[in-house]
């Protein structure tokens, strides 16, 4: 549950009670009736979207990886709705759900799958690689942990030009042992890095359960090495989510001080639709086992029938707007053009596109 651990060496310790209805927590009981529809709307989007997205790759349409976030849809939900005009984003490359989330259309979204010229990223970064610097969301990235130095980076720019704001960086239980992510994690706390990590543990690195990935299962636990403060929370209650992710933000922005927050929820597919093997390194009784009890879809359905925000023809109504945006996003990508031969020396270094005075010396790779 979301309880309060260890805290910086000047704050005394205090014992938080236990929350059960986290609905009615003030950061959830202040959002007015369309807010919550938003949210219903936002993990209905994201659930859509990634079915239709499978839809495509078994078709031939995608190609590379597709890492499919269905089942964790109430986290990147929950957390970027709780973002203000200085915080920032960055993720892994199970990033579709964080880019709809932040307000991507699904049809540049869609694009950039197919490797169209009209995707976010003009069709050359692909599934992992979604990009929004206009929202604030800076990818979308394939190396594993490679984000989170890049996440401390932004909270440090902020910092440094003296912005109320946190940097939040995405990460998952698998990328938790990378070294790049440990010595993160003492430099901000040094420094005192306005930046949250958020450890979205789906239990599983590709097909390696965690009990064999890591040596303590409590992945949050880390942080007391680094003197940081840190919690553990579900992830298939969005409002759970908001409770627990907006007082680490807050303390982020207001005190400068890094938090690492880890948030337990599961994928239902595969680590990518590559992964054949999905059902055999776990069982599917586990699989079902969650989607009948915690499928973050369903949950927030029924807190929002049952407090009368929603209705059950406007939850049939919001469904299907966006399996039908689902579908006409297949539709533009399909129909959009590939990249034309010039682009191919383009996005390869900013100093040339911009023609700036930085210009890199020497013989560019694609030049004659």
């Amino acid at each position: 549950m979301a309880t309060p651990k260890k805290k910086s060496a000047s704050t005394t310790k205090k014992a938080t009670a236990k929350i059960t209805d986290f609905a009615a927590a003030p950061i959830n009981k202040s959002l007015s009736k369309e807010e919550k529809i938003d949210l219903y709307r936002t993990i209905i989007g994201i659930r859509r979207f990634e079915e239709r997205s499978l839809r495509a790759y078994n078709q031939g349409k995608i190609g590379g990886f597709l890492h499919l976030y269905i089942g964790q849809e109430a986290v990147a939900s929950g957390i970027v709705s709780l973002m203000e005009e200085n915080d920032h984003i960055i993720t892994a490359y199970r990033d579709h759900g964080h880019a709809l989330a932040v307000g991507m259309s699904m049809n540049e979204c869609m694009a950039e799958m197919f490797g169209k010229h009209t995707g976010c990223s003009k069709g050359k970064g692909g599934s992992m690689h979604f990009f929004a610097p206009d929202k604030n969301y800076w990818g979308g990235h394939g190396i594993v942990a490679g984000q989170t130095p890049l996440g401390a980076g932004l909270a440090f720019a902020l910092k440094y030009k003296g912005l109320k704001g946190c940097a939040i960086a995405f990460l998952g239980d698998g990328a938790v042992n990378q070294g790049s992510f440990m010595e993160t994690l003492n430099l901000v706390s040094l420094w005192g890095i306005p930046v949250v990590f958020v450890i979205e543990n789906n239990g599983y690195s590709m097909g390696t359960s965690l009990k064999r990935s890591s040596a303590k299962e409590n992945l949050a636990h880390r942080a007391d090495g680094f003197d940081m403060a840190w919690e553990v929370c579900n992830g298939h209650d969005v409002f759970e989510v908001r409770e627990v992710a907006n007082r680490a933000m807050k303390r982020a922005r207001e005190e400068h001080k890094p938090f690492l927050l880890e948030i337990q929820t599961y994928r239902y597919r595969g680590h990518s639709v590559a992964d054949a093997n999905h059902e055999k390194y776990r069982t599917k009784e586990e699989i079902e086992e969650y989607k009948r009890t915690k499928d973050p879809v369903n949950v927030i359905k029924q807190q929002l029938l049952d407090d009368g925000t929603l209705t059950e023809a406007l939850a049939k109504k919001i469904d299907q707007e966006k399996k039908d945006e689902a579908e006409a996003s297949a539709k533009f990508a399909e129909e959009s053009p590939y990249a034309p031969r010039s682009e191919i020396q383009t996005d390869v270094y900013w100093e040339v596109d911009n023609d700036t005075d930085n210009k890199l010396k020497g013989t560019y790779f694609f030049n004659d």
